[in-house]
């Protein structure tokens, strides 16, 4: 018999569906996070982020849940990069301060991203009690994460013995502020602030022979 050639079917497969919902899912979350960064988050109503789409609330809500659970996924998704930042800073080669860069600079970076801001532009007392709880223990990740790094840059001699407790609320507390002051559409990209400011934040770290420390002739 001669076989019948089959026709396209007109209804998605699985995974086109599952590639759609991630996709405009994807595209909530954008939204949401861009009106929380620009009004903040009380300001900012699920009405205003479905309308920026030419959703309903209802859809909103199918994707992502009610606006707190919408601005834990923000801010998950920051906290995740910078998680996945210090997990890849760990397995550069070279000093502890080497390694210790190249975290600072994907902080920074991951700071000036839509959802590393939501991080930084929200503070705890937004949330409920239990979602305050979750906030704070992923970014205890984070901040345990930025120690341990400066530990072990002190502990190979790559950086000056120094407060590591201070040192990580200096180098964290200055890279926090580009999410505030970044434009992108400003004449330094975000990679290139990060270098630059890691630059000249480590400088300072690096130990000081004894011949650089003696009094120069006049």
């Amino acid at each position: 018999m001669t076989p019948i050639a089959s026709e396209p079917s007109p209804f998605r497969s699985r995974e086109e569906k599952l590639a759609e919902r991630a996709e405009k899912r994807e595209a909530v979350l954008r939204a949401a996070v861009r009106m929380f960064n620009a009004r903040g988050f009380h300001a900012t109503s699920l009405d205003d982020v479905a309308a920026s789409l030419n959703v309903s609330k209802p859809t909103i809500y199918h994707y992502l849940g009610n606006k707190e659970q919408v601005l834990l996924e923000c801010v998950s998704r920051g906290l995740e990069m910078l998680d996945a930042a210090a997990a890849r800073a760990r397995l550069q080669s070279g000093t502890g301060l080497d390694r210790l860069r190249e975290f600072l600079r994907s902080y920074a970076e991951v700071n000036m991203d839509d959802f590393g801001r939501c991080v930084i532009r929200t503070g705890d007392e937004v949330l409920s009690a239990e979602g305050s709880r979750r906030f704070r223990a992923l970014k205890s990740r984070i901040d345990a994460a930025l120690r341990s790094l400066i530990e072990e840059a002190v502990a190979d001699g790559s950086i000056a013995a120094t407060d590591v407790r201070l040192t990580a609320f200096t180098l964290a507390g200055a890279l926090n502020w580009p999410s505030r002051w970044h434009r992108p559409d400003g004449p330094m990209s975000a990679s290139d602030i990060a270098i630059a400011m890691v630059d000249i934040l480590t400088a300072g770290l690096a130990p000081r022979s004894a011949a650089n420390d003696a009094p120069q002739p006049l």
